[in-house]
């Protein structure tokens, strides 16, 4: 597969440089001469350039086959596998010493703790059972 993807890259690669060059050629030489467009089709386009069909149909094949080649030469995509990438890194020294948003709690390892720990939320219910025992405490008083 090898052979087959760099074949199709060289081509493609040649490809499009011979219709970048043809278009280049094509715009110069039409300026100079002043000529009426070539194609209509493609004025609506861009209405200062006419290139013909054959210059726009080699330079999407051009981009094809390069596509087509990079992914053919492209190795095979393995599975994303979050919790061995996660255990990897807890078990990184590196990682285990930083602390996340500069909160001093201690070495940590997970690289999702910032989003487990939920820093940014407040807790409702020891909130809720605090003002309870205040008010208690304050009716109580009375």
């Amino acid at each position: 597969m090898a052979l087959l993807s760099s074949a199709l890259n060289i081509f493609g690669a040649v490809l499009l440089a011979h219709a970048v060059y043809s278009a280049h050629e094509h715009s110069t030489l039409a300026t100079i001469a002043g000529s009426l467009p070539v194609s209509p089709v493609h004025s609506y386009i861009i209405p200062t350039i006419d290139l013909p069909l054959d210059i726009t149909l080699e330079t999407l094949m051009a981009v094809l086959l390069l596509c087509v080649g990079i992914v053919i030469g492209s190795p095979e995509l393995k599975p994303i596998q979050w919790r061995v990438w996660a255990g990897k890194l807890e078990k990184d020294k590196s990682a285990k010493t930083e602390s996340i948003n500069g909160d001093p709690l201690g070495p940590r390892g997970n690289p999702y703790a910032a989003l487990e720990q939920r820093q940014g939320f407040l807790d409702i219910r020891s909130q809720r059972n605090e003002f309870a025992d205040w008010v208690k405490s304050g009716s109580s008083k009375k």
